[in-house]
């Protein structure tokens, strides 16, 4: 049951005039080689960890899960970015589809209405948290932790420690040192795989089975589709076909990708891929230290939704874009749309066809319409949405993010931006050691408060 690829559209032809020709793709042969030779490289220096997770020994989570799965129906991750995106993707994907009876919540912001809106519709008796930080210093997670632990404390004040799981990092940081001294159960973020990358760790594999999902078949998606990435033929490759096809439309201007799923539970893997796409590919520096500012902004819609919101702009707006379809064949939950108006044209032609049938043919129409206005596209199938299918959607955009940041000739594992933020945040909320940034902060305030008091006009 392989994931399709069906790349057509973003090849050169009569309608997509901007499309990528066969033989531009040839061209860049030694450039592949040389990225994947890069791949290669890092994983026998150990340094891309993902690639390995397939083979882990999941039986801890498993043995872990049974002793506590007549005690706790709902699971609530305190996490963010990595620590949580990958949670919701795969819940969301397979909860109807597998009819899973246990609930994941998420609370990945310090939005204290999302907090309370959380708190407010659990059973504390049968809840229990995971907190995921692999530093412990994750300013986020960290606030809400020490509000839900306090509560915990109050409530529980036997056995507080059994109502919270920790994943942090195996040996070191702040959660550890809580961990040994505390005695929580804890579960371990791999130092060779980074956040946006961990989904496929005990980051994401314990809430998942907590929740019914088959892991060790998630798994095994993942390693079908190393397996494809182990051919040679880039065109039998669709982690790094994909990864190529996009770093040329890249290189046209095209720097915006839209992933648009015709399936509402693939909504929330969109997010997760907008994670992993950004904050991988978008780099000031290369690997030489020049300044190149180079990546693609990845945005999400949902089909048929967003027909009626976006797909006006995409099909005669800029030509800027790159779209990625998510479908799926075969839904588990289907409906026959009954023919209650025989007599009236305007609806009787949707009469005795399943409801999947006009989704997919929607997403046809967009496809059409997309192609028509010269815009390329793609689209991956999922033959059904089960784990085995979402598994191996998850390997290969890792697999093709890696891939593409090697083409773009820029470190697709680091996220200095992202640290930029954390630290004016750890100055302004009074953290000790950011004087320097603290400085700055003020100075930067003060000569923002005299332009906000100039009028807008002479």
């Amino acid at each position: 049951m392989e994931l399709r690829f069906d790349y057509q559209n973003l090849l050169y032809s009569n309608y997509i005039r901007c499309g990528i020709t066969k033989e531009s793709i040839s061209e860049l042969q030694n450039k592949c080689t040389e990225a994947h030779q890069d791949v290669l490289s890092d994983r026998k220096a150990n340094v891309l960890g993902f690639f390995e997770l397939p083979q882990q020994d999941v039986s801890p989570i498993l043995d872990y899960l049974k002793s506590i799965e007549q005690k706790y129906d709902t699971m609530v991750v305190l996490g963010i970015g990595g620590s949580a995106l990958g949670n919701r993707a795969v819940y969301s994907a397979l909860k109807t589809e597998l009819e899973l009876k246990k609930k994941l919540l998420v609370c990945d912001n310090v939005d204290p209405t999302m907090l309370n809106d959380i708190l407010e519709q659990i059973d504390w008796d049968k809840t229990i948290f995971n907190l995921i930080s692999k530093s412990g210093t994750t300013s986020e997670t960290m606030a809400v932790y020490m509000i839900i632990a306090d509560i915990l404390r109050k409530k529980f004040p036997n056995d507080y420690k059994q109502r919270m799981i920790i994943t942090t990092d195996k040996n070191k940081g702040f959660l550890r040192d809580i961990i040994n001294k505390e005695n929580y159960p804890s579960f371990v973020v791999p130092d060779n795989v980074g956040g946006r990358f961990s989904v496929l760790t005990d980051v994401g594999l314990v809430s998942s089975a907590f929740t019914g999902i088959n892991i060790k078949a998630l798994l095994s998606g993942a390693e079908a589709m190393i397996l494809r990435f182990e051919q040679t033929d880039i065109w039998k490759n669709p982690a790094y076909l994909n990864g190529l096809l996009h770093y040329q439309y890249m290189r046209q201007g095209k720097n915006i990708s839209v992933m648009m799923p015709y399936a509402n539970p693939l909504y929330d893997t969109a997010d997760w891929y907008r994670q992993l796409w950004a904050e991988s590919l978008g780099k000031k520096y290369n690997r030489q230290g020049k300044e190149v500012y180079v990546g693609q902004t990845p945005v999400k819609a949902l089909g048929t939704t967003d027909q009626h919101s976006q797909v006006q702009l995409y099909t005669e707006g800029p030509n800027d874009k790159i779209f990625t379809f998510l479908t799926v064949d075969k839904f588990k939950h289907d409906y026959i749309i009954p023919d209650i108006h025989p007599d009236r044209d305007e609806v009787n032609f949707l009469a005795n066809k399943p409801l999947s049938r006009l989704l997919n043919t929607e997403r046809l129409a967009t496809e059409i319409a997309l192609t028509r206005a010269g815009r390329p596209n793609a689209n991956i199938v999922f033959p059904e949405l089960n784990e085995f299918t979402l598994g191996q959607f998850i390997m290969m955009y890792q697999v093709q993010t890696v891939f593409t940041g090697k083409l773009l000739n820029i470190d697709p594992l680091d996220q200095p931006g992202v640290e930029a933020g954390k630290i004016s945040t750890y100055a302004m909320m009074g953290k000790a050691g950011f004087d320097k940034e603290l400085a700055f902060i003020d100075k930067y305030l003060e000569e923002r408060n005299q332009l906000t008091k100039k009028p807008l006009t002479d």
